[in-house]
């Protein structure tokens, strides 16, 4: 064992043998002892903004990086191989059987998520990186039952996301404190196949989730640099497309591409946590409550404002404007239904590809067809950086315009709250992504629910009916709705669902909502691996 690291789970296997080598807890443990404490400073900068934004002082674009976005001589590299044309992208965890089927969908690329979609059990997390580094050498066909499953003479590229940085790996501590779940994501994945990757004509390429100001984007930055040259790969070989799922880094998107000039692919409108950011960053802010969840459309105005600020900042410095999630999945039995949903995902797209967006996200394999054919109807080319949008003009109040119309309903607050239930029995029963009322959700979608509960019960928001929203209506809810998360969690533990309904009626009652949800969930997770008790909370 390598000194200083030590593994905290009770899940040792093949998986934990085949993926924590020497090697690579050496190289993990030089990834936290380099940049640990950035990370933890960064961590608290994030607390100090939202005390500034409490107080009352608005976001806006940052005064001290403003020659940066006024400079039009800069722009970042050229897309790597394989990532010219990424018309539809799939994602999802990164159990074997799905592996398998993303890459053979016909996608140009799968996003494999160790991040919302996956619920970070460690026997998961290890396991997702074997079944990546099978899948990168070909070596992943199985059997399962009287089913096959043979990976294709063409699969798609395979692009990563980590976990974000808010996040501990509590199972792995060095130096006595929990590893970062960011770095021990990449890691492991970098350094067994950074090489081999790039040997089979591609290379390591990341999604990264949740920043909020542009120097997590340097960190990132640092963190590429380090790792290219601790395996000896030449610079400027990793490629990374940052999703812009938080409010504060839609006022920094020049900055986190310029951060990532040398790795960047481009900038992702990661719309279901944009919508949760919105509501986190704003709660002491009474005009930003929102309606039912359905009336927050890509239409709205500080969703309009932001996607096509992220268009024209893209092209601007030529990489690619990524569309966002179509959560939609085929309806069987009923044919009516199946095509008003499959409708919603052809306006989706199409609203994506006029826009300007370079490709677009899917959660299903029977999707992908509809999402091609709008893209390759629109986009002639393998991409739209031409399309320089040069008529937009996004000013900060733009991104922070509360116009939202629609009405809380009670079906909208019972929806969430099943929702919000659901999900994270789920979650804690080890799955991650799990199909909702013909949608596949994963954790953002938890996150919109959760917090709209807590705003809607903390401003005394009421029904259309004029019922108001309190906490005991909100309890009383959570009890009704018990059947129908059974229903849509078969299987669940009666531990789990005790946990997730007292979880979600404290939610309601806090001044401030919790930071995230997967992070207080995540000591019951790390209970069950085996952690011991001190590790199991977050050091932050």
């Amino acid at each position: 064992m390598v000194q200083g690291v030590q593994i905290h789970s009770t899940a040792a296997d093949k998986a934990q043998a085949a993926v924590l080598t020497e090697d690579a807890l050496a190289f993990l443990a030089a990834l936290h002892r380099t940049f640990e404490s950035t990370r933890h400073s960064l961590l608290v900068a994030r607390e100090s903004a939202q005390q500034r934004l409490d107080s009352g002082v608005p976001l806006d674009f940052p005064v001290e990086t403003a020659a940066i976005r006024a400079d039009p001589s800069w722009h970042c590299v050229p897309p790597s191989p394989g990532l010219e044309d990424r018309r539809v992208e799939i994602t999802g965890p990164t159990d074997r059987k799905m592996v398998v089927n993303a890459l053979n969908s016909g996608a140009k690329t799968f996003m494999a998520d160790f991040e919302d979609a996956s619920s970070p059990t460690f026997k998961a997390m290890l396991e997702g990186q074997v079944n990546l580094y099978d899948a990168i050498r070909r070596q992943i066909d199985f059997e399962l039952g009287p089913k096959s499953y043979k990976l294709s003479q063409n699969p798609a590229v395979l692009i990563v996301r980590p976990r974000g940085w808010h996040l501990d790996e509590p199972r792995v501590t060095v130096d006595n404190t929990p590893m970062s779940g960011s770095l021990f994501d990449f890691g492991l994945y970098f350094f067994h196949n950074a090489h081999e990757l790039v040997k089979r004509g591609s290379g390591p390429y990341f999604y990264l989730p949740k920043m909020e100001h542009y120097l997590e984007a340097r960190l990132w930055n640092d963190v590429f640099v380090f790792s290219q040259s601790y395996i000896k790969m030449p610079h400027n070989t990793v490629r990374a497309t940052v999703l812009i799922e938080t409010l504060p880094a839609a006022f920094q998107m020049e900055e986190i591409l310029f951060e990532l000039r040398n790795h960047s692919s481009g900038l992702n409108c990661g719309r279901w946590d944009y919508i949760f950011s919105f509501i986190k960053k704003r709660r002491a802010d009474r005009s930003a409550v929102l309606p039912d969840r359905k009336d927050v459309t890509m239409e709205v105005g500080f969703m309009d404002a932001y996607v096509r600020l992220l268009i024209q900042t893209c092209h601007k410095r030529k990489v690619a404007a990524m569309g966002g999630m179509s959560a939609q999945i085929p309806i069987k039995g009923d044919e009516k239904a199946n095509e008003v949903a499959m409708n919603k995902v052809r306006a989706d797209k199409l609203r994506e590809v006029t826009n300007g967006h370079d490709g677009t996200w899917i959660a299903h394999p029977l999707i992908h067809g509809i999402a091609r054919e709008i893209f390759d109807k629109y986009m002639i080319g393998p991409n739209q950086y031409h399309v320089r949008r040069e008529d937009v003009r996004v000013v900060a109040a733009d991104l922070l315009n509360t116009k939202v119309p629609g009405k809380i309903t009670a079906a909208g607050v019972r929806g969430n709250v099943e929702t919000a239930l659901a999900y994270s029995v789920a979650w804690l029963g080890g799955n991650g992504c799990i199909p909702l009322n013909w949608l596949m959700e994963d954790a953002a979608t938890a996150e919109i629910t959760r917090v709209q509960l807590w705003q809607w019960v903390h401003y005394g928001s009421r029904l259309d009916t004029g019922e108001p929203i309190t906490v005991e209506y909100v309890d009383r809810l959570v009890e009704e709705v018990e059947p129908e998360v059974r229903k849509a969690v078969p299987g669940l533990t009666e531990e789990n669902l005790k946990i997730v309904k007292e979880y979600i009626k404290g939610q309601i009652r806090r001044q401030w909502p919790s930071e995230f949800l997967t992070s207080d969930l995540m000591p019951h997770l790390a209970a069950a691996d085996g952690v011991p008790a001190k590790w199991q909370k977050s050091s932050l």
